[in-house]
């Protein structure tokens, strides 16, 4: 069989566009990290930062708050170019039809996933009820040691007898600050991630003595980020990494801490 050169260079191209529609994880933001701002100056900050997939928490959108406000606030999105993908950590309860609220918020918004972390395990009945009632996905997120979801095991032990669209929403700086390696606790989740976030710990040892975990700037802390980014690209996951912190000092002045998880993500992601 003869290759033309022509014949070679069409392959080339095929080849060049089955790299581009592969799967890939996307950059968000989880709004955590603008505290210090409004809701309007957020918006602004993202666009900035060229970053369209935003995760708010309630103080900048709220859940629960007037429809009208949320009418008017997916108005200034849209201006902005950018979208709210989900929205997050919800507190949950055993009033279904509280809950409820949550998956009609969701539904108004357009969005697939809601992110919370039940504090008491009998939520998971009602919540999962609503799950299939209006077919919305919903990621536990984790915090730190001593925390509901703060072993990976605890997490495991509800997907196995869960409805498939109750995942994760993968805290990596929490994890890692827990103790656990976040690219092993990444594929032992296996396709029941749906959210990561983008985040960094490292200890520091307070004045008494006693070791402290704390946010650092992404790529300064603890976070194995380079088994995680390896085991993203492995699994051809495709969700979205919302950058957080929630320590003041890097609030106060969250374009250190974006600009640090952008190049991080940028980096890791073109293999360098």
């Amino acid at each position: 069989m003869k290759i033309t050169f022509a014949g070679l260079r069409v392959m080339a191209l095929a080849f060049a566009l089955a790299l581009s529609l592969r799967a890939a994880p996307q950059l968000g933001l989880q709004s955590w990290t603008c505290t210090a701002m409004t809701f309007e100056q957020t918006v602004e900050f993202a666009v900035r930062h060229r970053i369209t997939n935003l995760q708010f928490y309630d103080g900048h959108f709220n859940p629960k708050g007037p429809k009208e406000e949320t009418l008017r606030k997916l108005a200034v999105l849209k201006a902005n170019g950018l979208k709210i993908y989900t929205f997050g950590v919800n507190a949950t309860s055993l009033d279904k039809e509280e809950n409820r609220k949550l998956f009609e918020f969701a539904k108004l918004i357009g969005a697939k996933l809601i992110v919370v972390e039940p504090r008491n395990p009998a939520e998971w009945d009602n919540l999962e009820e609503l799950v299939r009632e209006y077919d919305i996905r919903l990621a536990i997120h984790n915090h730190g040691t001593g925390t509901v979801y703060g072993d990976p095991a605890t997490v495991k032990a509800v997907l196995a007898k869960r409805d498939r669209r109750i995942g994760v929403c993968l805290d990596v700086g929490w994890v890692t600050g827990a103790g656990f390696d976040a690219a092993e606790v990444f594929r032992s989740y296996g396709d029941r991630v749906f959210d990561i976030h983008l985040k960094d710990k490292k200890i520091e040892i307070a004045a008494d003595g006693a070791k402290v975990v704390v946010d650092a700037v992404v790529g300064t802390g603890a976070t194995n980020f380079t088994g995680l980014f390896a085991a993203i690209k492995e699994t051809n996951w495709s969700g979205v990494m919302a950058i957080e912190t929630g320590r003041k000092p890097l609030t106060a002045n969250p374009d250190t801490q974006v600009a640090a998880a952008i190049s991080v993500f940028e980096t890791r992601m073109s293999g360098k």
